[in-house]
């Protein structure tokens, strides 16, 4: 039991540690975590497109119905915000995703959902883990919960034309599924609201070709010269979950995410208000972009835990992450990639990102940003980040720290309006630096400061 951890997002293993004795523990914890809140309604629990995944769902739903709960699986592998989008639709007790998300092949994972659809708190997957153990399964059989397939897919593909009500006519659009759950989802949402859409890597692979279905830049070089060579208006991708979403212009190449999180933003503030919500390591240039309208913006530490409990609190218009992660009041406070799309082609339709984005910072500046990781084991992230509160510089290359943030980690803002945040990766033994400013050479700049800061803590 001692090798469950759940992190950020649920706990992820490669397939040496993760195995079906350890994932039905899981099962047995989540069961007794909701008997003793006194929830009896059914639970769902999903998987992605993995080779085991569906063989570890069965095994938590026989656990689950051991114990006696009804128990719902999808037809087929589906996207993780397509799962907490069916908990709320159902009112169910809550849900078990098994997916590694964007890791590679040899790993596994599985994540709690609790009832309101959003990602578990601290607290909760604290109880969770504290109830580790083999599976006790109620004496009498005729007790047992059922288990039966259900449709999630198509629930959730109307509830996102509902919210997102556009017309994609005339919009072509390249959809990069990396072999993963979003494949026969994003990209025929996209061709209901009427888009020409050409797949790329639509057929489920569990080796994702033998790489990671991670939507980064590095990995999308072939969604780029599809986008080119068919004149689309838009590329997007989706990570292996399709939690992620990634957006791919004719001028810029893949979009960083926080110009997609600005462009969708600003396009939303067209016709909707409502302040916005996003993590200490995304950019101010949304808070730029709010204050134009009149609107907050509220920072929030790393995870989407976080972004979600803050939407809730603040009745949030928007909610997202630098790293791709992102939904809309209205829908459920999970990331959804899907939803993204469909937005993200909305928002094509009435401006190019290209063009919208060359506004936004005509009006608001240009913003650069990037981050690199530093290596430290696990058991000396704490250590190092209270030893730096102690190296605090009065200055980074040449400009005072005007403010030092301590929401998650350190991030030091400076009088130019740059900054450079130091925080623990919660899902890797590293430390992330994540920096902003106006060109790239700032941004380097600021980079290799903040690594010359924090490397000599961690030898």
């Amino acid at each position: 039991m001692d090798a469950i951890s759940f992190g950020t997002d649920g706990w992820r293993a490669t397939l040496d540690e993760f195995t079906d004795e350890r994932v039905r523990a899981v099962g047995q914890a989540v069961a007794d975590h909701l008997a003793a809140a006194g929830r009896d309604a059914p639970v769902l629990v999903g998987y992605d497109a993995r080779e085991t995944s569906e063989g570890f769902a069965e095994s938590l739903a026989a656990v689950l119905s051991g114990n006696g709960f009804d128990v719902l699986l999808p037809e087929r592998d589906v996207p993780t915000p397509v799962v907490a989008f069916g908990v709320v639709e159902h009112d169910l007790s809550g849900a078990l995703m098994v997916t590694a998300s964007h890791n590679p092949p040899e790993y596994n994972g599985v994540k709690f959902i609790p009832s309101d659809g959003a990602p578990a708190l601290p607290e909760v997957t604290a109880d969770v883990e504290a109830r580790l153990s083999d599976p006790s399964p109620l004496d009498d059989e005729d007790a047992w919960g059922t288990i039966r397939r259900h449709d999630f897919i198509s629930e959730h593909a109307a509830a996102a034309r509902e919210l997102v009500d556009a017309d994609l006519s005339g919009l072509s659009v390249v959809y990069d599924a990396m072999h993963g759950s979003g494949r026969g989802v994003t990209d025929e949402l996209l061709r209901s609201a009427g888009a020409e859409v050409h797949t790329l890597r639509g057929e489920r692979d569990p080796a994702f070709g033998g790489g990671a279905p991670e939507p980064s830049a590095e990995n999308l070089h072939a969604l780029a010269e599809e986008v080119a060579a068919r004149d689309a208006d838009l590329g997007i991708a989706n990570d292996g979950d399709a939690d992620r979403v990634a957006v791919c212009t004719p001028e810029r190449g893949v979009l960083d995410a926080n110009l997609f999180y600005v462009a969708c933003y600003d396009h939303l503030l067209e016709t909707r208000s409502g302040p916005a919500v996003r993590t200490v390591s995304t950019t101010f240039l949304v808070d730029r972009v709010a204050e134009a309208h009149g609107e907050e913006t509220y920072e929030v530490p790393v995870g989407f835990k976080w972004v979600a409990q803050a939407m809730a609190e603040h009745d949030a218009l928007f909610g997202g992450e630098e790293s791709g992660g992102f939904t809309l009041r209205g829908h459920v406070r999970e990331k959804d990639g899907v939803l993204m799309a469909l937005l993200a082609a909305a928002a094509a339709t009435e401006e190019g990102f290209d063009a919208r984005v060359d506004r936004i910072e005509a009006e608001h500046g240009r913003i650069v940003a990037d981050k690199i990781s530093v290596p430290c084991p696990d058991d000396e992230k704490g250590r190092v980040i209270d030893e730096l509160s102690d190296h605090i510089p009065d200055e980074v290359v040449g400009h005072e720290v005007a403010r030092v943030v301590t929401l998650d980690g350190f991030k030091l803002l400076l009088d130019d309006g740059s900054w450079l945040l130091i925080r623990p990766s919660g899902t890797e033994p590293k430390l992330r630096v994540y920096a902003e400013a106006d060109d790239e050479a700032r941004v380097a700049g600021l980079l290799e400061a903040g690594r010359e800061l924090v490397e000599p803590l961690v030898a």
